[in-house]
């Protein structure tokens, strides 16, 4: 498949809707200055962090509360005009982008930590909370939220996008941490889905159908989330490799073998250099998987000694403790900016992000190959994965300008989710679909469930309201 297609989800077929002057109108005597039109405030909601490019929404509106919310859909659907919900940005698929035009809603200043309920293990939060700041709010009852997907997302963005990160090997991903939800529906109503009870077998599972709907069935506002007991001990380690390939078996076994491993993490040296230049870090520039154990003194000695133990087999050298917090987090924070280091290391590009994830046993098959395609392509990238689950990325680097290296880079990326759909994976460990996996959709999971999909989507949004050109076209 050709990547600039016109038929590829590269090049949307944008079919900008008419916003009627009266919609404005209504906005604006409604929310006076929190509904704008000025240009530089819809360009900025009209982009993400992907390297797509769309018209910017018509006009913006700061929510502040679920009625808020509920009134702007309420009169969108009245209009027939698109819907936009807009937590931080931090999009990596195109989700913001208004393919068809219509309202950016931004919920970001809907930030209430709304109940903590620490015996339970359960917190209630607005939409535009983000995952640092309810760190901070719950720090003091001693519980915490492992959520952790780099970025400062909001819960409401990280809910529609079934986010994970380098926590989910041991804490899942937000399919499994998300209890419950309130949502405006296409039409403007407010419904809850879900409760605080562990468990329930009561009708549909309206929770789960929503969380990874990407902003397509309905604006979530209020967010209910499992908190965990802040581990007792914690433990960091980082360690070098002469190869890829023994990083790679090095985390199949850790994970084979049962070992609770918190978090590991995969740099390639690419990326390390990367990094090393961005944040001064001196590391060793060979591929390096970056880790943590957490749990009682004992059992966080255990587990590491473990570990080094089966990364000793496999040919690693340097393995070196982070054992004081301000360390860790210095160590982690140059993981999460590994995007940013890489965007600094070529000026002026952007990043073709792959979001593949496989069965742990399938990964150095995946990976290797994948390493070996893009080594010979030229196009510089940066590789980093939460390969204890299965899921890595590669950014590759291209100059906007020359539509050749786009065309590799999307070349690339699609021989790699043929390859992890081989091999029983997916498209998608955690970005979502948006506009740049479409396609891929249907390979992975056939044309029926996408039209089963399709019908969910027209049930529930009729007028295709929603953010609607994401995931599928109607």
């Amino acid at each position: 498949m050709n990547p600039l297609a016109k038929s590829s989800p590269l090049r949307p077929d944008i079919q900008q809707r008419a916003v009627p002057a009266a919609l404005i109108d209504t906005l604006k005597k409604r929310f006076a200055e929190r509904c704008t039109t000025a240009l530089v405030v819809r360009e900025q909601h009209g982009r993400d962090e992907s390297s797509f490019e769309a018209p910017p929404p018509a006009a913006v509106v700061f929510a502040e509360s679920t009625a808020d919310v509920a009134f702007t859909v309420k009169m969108a659907s009245d209009h027939g005009v698109p819907v936009i919900p807009f937590g931080v940005g931090t999009s990596l698929e195109g989700h913001l982008l208004a393919v068809q035009g219509g309202i950016s809603l931004d919920v970001s200043r809907m930030n209430q930590v709304l109940s903590i309920n620490a015996e339970d293990l359960t917190v209630t939060v607005q939409a535009g909370v983000t995952r640092k700041q309810l760190n901070e709010a719950v720090k003091s009852t001693g519980l915490f939220f492992p959520i952790d997907p780099g970025a400062d997302a909001t819960l409401g963005g990280m809910s529609a996008t079934r986010a994970s990160g380098t926590n989910a090997v041991r804490y899942g991903t937000m399919r499994e941490n998300v209890l419950a939800l309130e949502v405006v529906t296409a039409q403007g109503d407010i419904i809850h889905t879900g409760t605080r009870a562990k468990k329930s077998a009561a009708g549909y599972d309206l929770t789960r159908l929503l969380v990874g709907s990407e902003g397509t069935l309905g604006v979530i506002t209020e967010v209910t989330v499992k908190l965990y007991p802040l581990p007792e001990a914690i433990s960091a380690a980082i360690c070098s490799f002469p190869s890829i390939e023994a990083a790679v078996r090095t985390t199949i076994q850790i994970i084979q073998m049962g070992i609770p491993i918190a978090r590991v993490e995969l740099i390639d040296a690419n990326t390390v250099r990367m990094v090393n230049n961005y944040a001064k870090l001196g590391l060793r520039e060979e591929p390096l998987l970056l880790m943590e154990f957490h749990g009682s003194p004992a059992s966080v000695k255990e587990q590491a000694e473990m570990v080094q133990e089966i990364a000793s087999e496999s040919g690693s050298h340097a393995f070196e403790w982070a054992t004081t917090p301000e360390e860790r987090t210095r160590l982690w924070t140059a993981r999460h900016n590994a995007y940013f280091a890489a965007i600094q290391s070529k000026p002026g590009c952007r990043a073709i992000s792959t979001d593949t994830c496989v069965p742990i046993s399938r990964l150095a098959d995946c990976l290797l190959d994948s390493v070996a395609e893009a080594d010979a392509s030229g196009i510089p990238y940066f590789l980093v994965g939460h390969v204890g689950d299965g899921n890595f990325h590669f950014g590759y680097l291209i100059d906007p300008k020359q539509p050749e290296e786009r065309n590799i880079a999307e070349k690339l990326n699609h021989a790699l989710v043929a390859r992890a759909l081989a091999l029983d994976g997916t498209c998608s460990g955690e970005h979502g679909v948006g506009l740049h996996k479409m396609d891929f959709l249907v390979t992975e999971t056939g044309a029926g469930a996408v039209d089963m999909m399709r019908s969910i989507k027209k049930a529930l949004d009729p007028k295709n309201i929603m953010n609607p050109g994401k995931i599928f076209i109607l």
